[in-house]
């Protein structure tokens, strides 16, 4: 294939032994079985992306399209991105550090979690791939992504989820008409399955075969979050870990910033966040250990429970490479986290940002995470995806008769109790 019919990408990449493949449906080394990853040409990117270009580009996650692998314009998820970087200081009193940030995919487009930002790359590659079939394995956001992305592009769409997920995220999947088959196992279970119908019936999952370009969409959040601050790394950014993708891409985002000189090269810390009930990699890095033993996944955060995370090696070495640590929450602890950003900053977040926020307020407790430093907690989804996590821990209503006196005396009776 021509350079310029693949934009700004070389090749497929192992990430273990170096050797090249071409840019086609395909993610694995078949020398020593490493994962692929997409290489670019930075020389080519850094005459063509520059903060004087950037200036008149759309605000969403394609203003960085020579970083993202695709061949030409993309065609799905083209408003996807620029979420809203919060200050949030509220919330950073709570936890007792000095400076703290949202970067909040709460609200992200379509269906407000960070998803959508690694389907609208994998389903514009797909398309010019030439599929017309797309599918996942998901434990909910990225199933909800696929089928709304698939929907607005005409795509025919097959997702693949444990059969116990949260009720919002399965109604949210069947809503745009996508073909939800639920499996009755873990997610480690549904992905080796979609493996196989992957190579059976040569869809592309966006997860499987289409992975090396799917992943690279996470890298969106920290060119946007570095550029929402000034074109300045932040000191410390705290990531959610299901596969450990996330952060690993968070840190490929930033050093090629650095890279091509659009932020300056600092000393910075990326953190990893996971549930008590689904910890590998944080019981790993804890450990000192560069490898993580699979677990079997007991947690609310659904989206998180994944017991044998693909990137989990590559997360690991992240956090070693940049003085970062992780920690993990119970499931009391991940509802109060939840509660503490929504209290603090009116942001309702899905279980995955209580793991973010709760755990961040147990690195800056510890030291891990200095509280005289900055820090950004990314908050990957919706809290209205997960609200059977919540029901019955944030409080209740109070019912009264449409009276004046009767809402005069029940002040009165909840000051003499605070009281």
């Amino acid at each position: 294939m021509s350079e310029k019919h693949e934009g700004f990408m070389k090749a497929l990449k192992c990430r273990e032994c170096g050797r090249e493949y071409p840019l086609e449906a395909t993610h694995v080394c078949e020398f020593d079985f490493g994962p692929l990853e997409v290489a670019y040409d930075y020389d080519r990117i850094k005459k063509s992306l520059t903060k004087a270009a950037l200036q008149s580009r759309p605000r969403t996650m394609w203003r960085y399209r020579e970083l993202l692998p695709v061949a030409g314009e993309p065609t799905v998820g083209t408003q996807v991105g620029f979420t809203p970087l919060v200050k949030a200081d509220r919330l950073a009193r709570a936890l007792g550090i000095r400076e703290l940030w949202i970067k909040n995919d709460t609200v992200n487009y379509p269906t407000l979690s960070f998803k959508d930002r690694v389907v609208s790359v994998a389903l514009s590659r797909s398309r010019e791939l030439g599929f017309d079939t797309v599918a996942c394995a998901s434990t909910g956001n990225l199933a909800n992504s696929v089928a709304a992305n698939a929907a607005s592009a005409g795509l025919k769409a097959y997702v693949f989820i444990p059969h116990d997920l949260e009720q919002g995220k399965v109604i949210n999947s069947l809503v745009y008409g996508a073909n939800v088959i639920g499996i009755k196992g873990h997610y480690d279970e549904v992905n080796r399955l979609c493996a196989e119908i992957a190579g059976k019936f040569g869809w592309a999952f966006v997860n499987v075969n289409m992975r090396p370009y799917y992943a690279e969409g996470s890298k969106s959040h920290a060119y946007e979050i570095v550029e929402q601050l000034g074109w300045n790394i932040p000191q410390h950014t705290v990531v959610p870990m299901a596969s450990g993708s996330l952060l690993t891409k968070i840190q490929k985002g930033y050093q090629e910033l650095i890279k091509l000189g659009l932020a300056p090269e600092t000393k910075y810390a990326v953190h990893g966040a996971q549930a008590t009930g689904c910890s590998p990699i944080s019981v790993a890095q804890k450990a000192g250990l560069d490898f993580f033993k699979p677990v079997k996944p007991n947690t609310i955060a659904k989206s998180l429970a994944i017991g044998t995370p693909a990137d989990g090696f590559y997360a690991l070495r992240v956090m070693k490479e940049t003085g970062g640590a992780a920690d993990d929450v119970t499931d009391d602890e991940i509802r109060e986290g939840i509660r503490l950003l929504a209290e603090n900053e009116g942001i309702f977040a899905e279980t995955a940002g209580g793991v973010t926020t709760a755990v961040a307020k147990k690195l800056i407790a510890s030291g891990k995470l200095p509280a005289n430093d900055s820090a950004v907690l990314c908050i990957t989804g919706n809290g209205l995806k997960t609200l059977d996590a919540v029901v019955g821990h944030v409080g209740k209503t109070r019912e009264i008769k449409p009276s004046l006196r009767e809402f005069e005396a029940m002040l009165a009776s909840e000051e003499k109790v605070s009281a």
